[in-house]
């Protein structure tokens, strides 16, 4: 272990590396959530004399939370976007000569050009103070540099909690371009992403909403009785009549658990026959996920299409007796779903198509960063 982590917030990355080994931190926002207030005490008892000792502490928090819990991969996607931030402020405040490609980029990126409504104002410490601040370091106190340029960095900190603290609002705010009056919307599981966005949506249009109960967890019944209690007309139907239906359907609308660099995503067991099911019927399939779960990561596939597994006595019980012995039973808990089976991404920061999510994560992350 480094001394430098030692000394900066060890205990809290030790806390939540066991939270997530135990799965105690469930879902990609909770853990993003978690993971960006450990870096931002790690950060402000961090001690360092230059950017590079910092970022190097904050990959090793990545690598130790990352290697806790491999199948949850926004928190090493948060530990990209805090290090990218990082570095943008702080060559902000000692007047951008390093990364001058780095506004250039940012003012002609794919985000920003398709962004709806005014961006997010991005709030940075005064040039002035922060650049005084980094020049009257004293070669005789080590930590002068880190007083001087902390308040800048957690500023870049606070906007990826902002950013995740506000996904569910900025996802939702042009649902109404996106549902219109009298449509059949099919969605499948629980994603809170997608719930926000729905109830979004009924506030200017009326239409119906058919849920699909995802056996065997049967997360869908929660998300119909959460729907109904909204006033939205709803209809909970077991996965088997998917395709049945599917001819009635105007829209199919998918959560996310994470979206690859190739444009595919991890979605809940069942998104998989869904959007087989809309592509056969030339039904749009539309996926609402925050930025935050854009993961710069192609090769990802398993032999079952499975990122992570569930318990397989929800699918075969061990009362089954002599049956249970004969067979292998696989409950896979998410689906892998391609590109070619998704028409429109819908994040935070605009409407994407798959093709784009590469240049979405060359605008996010760092290159340098893809690997802790």
């Amino acid at each position: 272990m480094a001394p430098e982590l030692q000394s900066a917030g060890y205990r809290a990355v030790e806390v939540l590396a066991g939270k997530l080994r135990r799965r105690q931190v469930v879902g990609s926002r909770e853990a993003a959530l978690e993971t960006v207030l450990v870096l931002r005490q790690v950060v402000s008892r961090a001690q360092f004399s230059n950017i590079t000792q910092l970022v190097a502490i904050i990959r090793d928090v990545g690598r130790r939370l990352s290697e806790a819990q491999p199948k949850e991969h926004t928190v090493g996607n948060i530990v990209r976007k805090v290090l990218h931030n990082i570095r943008e402020e702080y060559n902000t405040a000692t007047q951008g000569t390093a990364l001058g490609t780095s506004s250039v980029r940012n003012v002609y990126s794919i985000s920003k050009f398709v962004l709806q409504g005014q961006p997010r104002k991005h709030h940075v410490a005064p040039k002035s103070e922060a650049t005084a601040s980094l020049k009257e370091n004293d070669p005789n106190d080590p930590d002068s540099f880190a007083r001087g340029i902390k308040p800048v960095l957690m500023e870049a900190i606070q906007d990826v909690l902002d950013e995740l603290e506000t996904v569910y609002d900025n996802v939702s705010k042009n649902a109404r371009d996106h549902i219109h009056s009298d449509e059949i919307i099919l969605t499948i599981g629980h994603s809170k992403t997608v719930e926000a966005f729905l109830k979004a949506a009924a506030h200017n249009r009326n239409f119906t909403v058919i849920v699909a109960e995802t056996g065997p967890s049967y997360s869908g019944h929660e998300m119909a009785r959460s729907l109904s209690a909204a006033g939205i007309s709803t209809f909970l139907v077991p996965d088997s009549s998917i395709f049945a239906i599917m001819s009635r359907v105007n829209k199919v609308l998918l959560g996310a658990h994470a979206i690859l660099a190739n444009g595919g995503m991890f979605a809940i067991c069942g998104s998989l026959l869904a959007a087989s099911a809309a592509r056969a019927h030339s039904t749009p399939v539309v996926v609402c996920a925050g930025q935050f779960k854009l993961t710069p990561l192609w090769n990802l596939y398993h032999e079952y299409g499975a990122l992570d597994f569930a318990d397989p006595s929800s699918v075969l019980g061990f009362e089954e007796g002599d049956l249970v012995d004969k067979v292998d039973v696989v409950n896979p808990y998410y689906d892998y779903v391609g590109p070619e089976l998704v028409d429109v991404l819908i994040t935070n920061d605009g409407d994407h198509p798959p093709s784009s999510v590469y240049r979405l994560i060359k605008e996010s992350y760092d290159d340098e960063d893809h690997e802790f």
